[in-house]
């Protein structure tokens, strides 16, 4: 069920879980786990709100559960991720500005750094596509934010790390990572 995509979001409620593999599916959930490691890949959890203490188990009823690469050497270069690498480096900048902002960025600002490089066309095709996959988030005023994707799949401190270089990530990372 963790492995296909049946919904337009990846992943599987923690009900359908539980439907099919009974009361102690997060038992199973541990035991996989512990099996994908040794493929370097891993469960990740998606709760609908932040957590502020330990969850109960009606919030992992209510949570997506869904298998990403556990380490960037498990995806060499996105070659298995049958994205295009234009359509990659969109996705990139795009998180990395927003970041930068701390957190919250106006559309009309990210297409006009990403003109330099992509036609007008590609730019809200990219834009959109990435909102739809849960990638980013657009609000009433058109900022965008990251979505519940990308704060799941983005390791944001090794993104910064690729693009500024270790020493200056870490001022970064203290303002605004933690």
């Amino acid at each position: 069920m963790l492995f296909f995509k049946r919904h337009r979001q990846p992943g599987v409620k923690g009900l359908e879980l539980k439907k099919e593999l009974g009361n102690n599916f997060m038992d199973v959930i541990k035991v996989l786990n512990s099996q994908l490691k040794n493929f370097d890949l891993q469960v990740k959890t998606v709760f609908e709100e932040e957590l502020s203490k330990k969850p109960s188990k009606e919030r992992f009823e209510k949570a997506r559960f869904f298998i990403t690469a556990k380490s960037l050497s498990s995806t060499p270069g996105g070659k298995m991720s049958g994205w295009r690498i234009d359509d990659i480096a969109a996705l990139t900048v795009s998180v990395a500005c927003i970041i930068s902002r701390q957190g919250k960025m106006p559309r009309t600002e990210i297409e006009k750094i990403l003109r330099d490089k992509f036609p007008e066309w590609k730019i809200k095709s990219n834009l959109d596509k990435f909102i739809k996959m849960g990638y980013l988030h657009q609000d009433e005023n058109n900022l965008l934010y990251l979505g519940w994707r990308a704060n799941v799949e983005i390791d944001k401190e090794m993104l910064l790390n690729l693009i500024l270089g270790e020493e200056s990530t870490e001022v970064i990372s203290n303002q605004f990572l933690k």
